[in-house]
């Protein structure tokens, strides 16, 4: 059984780092391309949307990670929709925050860096500002991801049941 098991990891590892290397390799070339051609204010509207994914995302592993399985096991004999899909996503619980914390808020994380240091490139050459603007965009962008994140980890620990049962609706393998 511990073969099997560590086999299972292995696997999964590998998966993890093929898909994190796809996904970032595509959504950087997309967003630095993107964000080249953008005006500032859009360029700010997208590093915004970038963040949100990487805190939403974050609170969904969490989420996940705290869940309550036999919250779901009543749904699951009235056959309520989405309920057999809660109970796998918590028994994965493992591998769904590995995904979404740091998978995707991961892959965020970068990519929030590299908009917010274009940004502050563009408003320094576009404005003549200093250039210690882009340490001071680049600070405030992480203040804001990680604040971010520390004020939904205890949203997602008390609402772990009603965020699961969102999430189902979107992922819902029933």
């Amino acid at each position: 059984m511990k073969e099997k098991q560590k086999k299972e990891r292995n696997n999964w590892v590998l998966i993890v780092f093929i898909a994190t290397f796809i996904l970032s390799l595509i959504l950087s070339f997309i967003s630095n391309t993107a964000i080249a051609n953008m005006n500032i204010i859009a360029g700010i509207f997208v590093l915004v949307i970038v963040i949100l994914i990487g805190i939403i995302f974050d609170l969904i592993g969490v989420a996940v990670t705290v869940g309550n399985e036999d919250d779901f096991h009543a749904q699951a004999s009235k056959k309520i929709k989405g309920a057999k899909t809660s109970i796998k996503l918590i028994k994965n619980s493992a591998k769904v925050s590995n995904f979404c914390a740091d998978v995707i808020g991961d892959i965020c994380g970068v990519l929030s860096g590299a908009i917010s240091a274009m940004i502050a490139f563009k408003l320094t050459e576009y404005y003549g500002m200093s250039s210690n603007l882009q340490f001071i965009f680049s600070a405030l962008v992480s203040s804001i991801t990680v604040g971010g994140k520390a004020l939904t980890k205890e949203i997602a620990k008390n609402n772990s049941t009603k965020i699961i049962g969102f999430i189902t609706k979107f992922v819902n393998f029933d």
